[in-house]
């Protein structure tokens, strides 16, 4: 067994935000509007952009038409915001900026669009970069497995892979989000989960933390160890679940483990063992966790993220927006699942493109408390179970083989 080593080298906090930056200014290059024209095309009528470094601006004693530039919005004083990328930094004028649809953070990147004067990138409008379908993505670099596994070939690629997935008409994964397991109506409506899903058993049930209501004290491992036990005894009353269907566990923010930080190991092994001698299917995964059936390729990730980022936004989305709208369209164009500053939500620097979303998956599950939601862009879809307790039950159902989603409740 390969043991992983949680410590970074001070070098790793740069490289974190650098690989960042890369990888988004390939990608932008990608898009039509920054791709120049060849010979032999035909013209075009839309409008074409090229984008400046950092340096480019700071060289110039002043460019008279607006120019684009991306980079990593930062403050680097109380007020002051700053665009940079590995050539520079300039401070920004935001007065009078146009904001696109979007949730803009410190440390996410942008494309900001404006003119250069007196030492100051005065924008006019900031947008965040294009979202590249997984499509057009493997356009550019071939069958490279970036999503992980045994294989040095992406799962697309496999015609083996594609023929099971046909057959598999079936399958589906069932998620539910906050399910805790010292409170006993939770329990309850799990069995009753279990008994109307035996006749045709899922795929797999993730099930996402916290797993308890106290996360705190004296007793939370206890408590933990008996949820589990509890849990274990509810499943082992059905034979077809406990042969047919695998039982993925992804740990929550406050369930125990080594520190706050992204990505959270499993639960330790000491509070699981005896659901895991009973269950043969029972996984404890890492927060978040790849899964990977037949070519889908599915990120699991626990987290109340949408709060955070409203928290840290430059500004705030005005009128009556559809939060969750905004909120995928950031974290897919960003190609990241928690695009805060480290000072906002901390991770291990080494690990951070664990977080990446590229190229995209076909699915999404963020795991928040907020009202559960399915949004679909470019090719992939991401929703939100929402709060089992507290949204009255509810879970999602995911079929891999239509790529379709399915709202489901517990009724009482």
């Amino acid at each position: 067994m390969q043991l992983l080593c949680w410590s970074s080298a001070a070098g790793d906090k740069g490289a974190v935000f650098k690989d960042r930056y890369t990888l988004l200014h390939q990608r932008t290059l990608h898009h039509e509007l920054f791709t120049p024209p060849t010979l032999g095309q035909p013209a075009t009528t839309a409008a074409k952009f090229v984008l400046r470094t950092v340096e480019h601006l700071l060289s110039s004693s002043g460019l008279p038409d607006k120019t684009v530039a991306l980079g990593m919005l930062t403050q680097r004083c109380e007020g002051k915001f700053h665009l940079e990328d590995p050539t520079g930094s300039v401070e920004l004028d935001l007065s009078q900026c146009t904001y696109h649809p979007g949730l803009f953070v410190e440390s996410c990147v942008v494309l900001a669009e404006g003119r250069y004067e007196d030492l100051v990138f005065h924008v006019s409008g900031i947008g965040l970069p294009p979202v590249e379908t997984a499509a057009d993505t493997r356009a550019y670099f071939g069958n490279v497995n970036f999503f992980g596994g045994p294989s040095n070939l992406c799962a697309k690629a496999s015609v083996k892979l594609q023929a099971m997935l046909l057959e598999q008409q079936d399958a589906m994964f069932i998620f539910a989000s906050e399910v805790y397991l010292d409170d006993q109506r939770v329990l309850d409506k799990l069995g009753a989960m279990f008994a109307g899903y035996s006749d045709a058993p899922p795929t797999a049930f993730v099930f996402l933390g916290n797993f308890i209501s106290t996360p705190h004290g004296p007793l939370r491992n206890q408590k933990l160890r008996e949820g589990f036990r509890l849990l274990g005894d509810i499943i082992v009353k059905f034979p077809s679940l406990l042969e047919r269907s695998q039982f993925i566990f992804v740990p929550g923010p406050l369930d125990p483990g080594p520190g706050n930080l992204l990505p959270k190991p499993a639960i330790p092994s000491i509070l699981t063992q005896d659901i895991r001698g009973r269950v043969p299917g029972a996984h404890f995964s890492s927060n978040p966790c790849r899964i990977q059936f037949g070519t889908e390729e599915m990120v699991v990730f626990r987290e109340d993220v949408i709060n955070k980022m409203c928290r840290q936004c430059v500004h705030f989305p005005s009128g009556e927006t559809d939060m969750p709208t905004q909120f995928v369209k950031t974290i897919l164009s960003q190609a990241h699942l928690c695009p805060l500053p480290l000072h906002a939500r901390p991770s291990y620097w080494t690990y951070d493109h664990t977080l990446w979303l590229y190229p995209l998956p076909d699915l999404v599950v963020i795991g928040d408390k907020c009202d559960p939601y399915t949004v679909h862009n470019s090719g992939c879809a991401v929703i939100n179970p929402g709060s089992f307790i507290n949204t009255g039950f509810e879970f999602k159902v995911y079929v891999p083989s239509t790529k379709t989603v399915e709202d489901s409740k517990i009724s009482s």
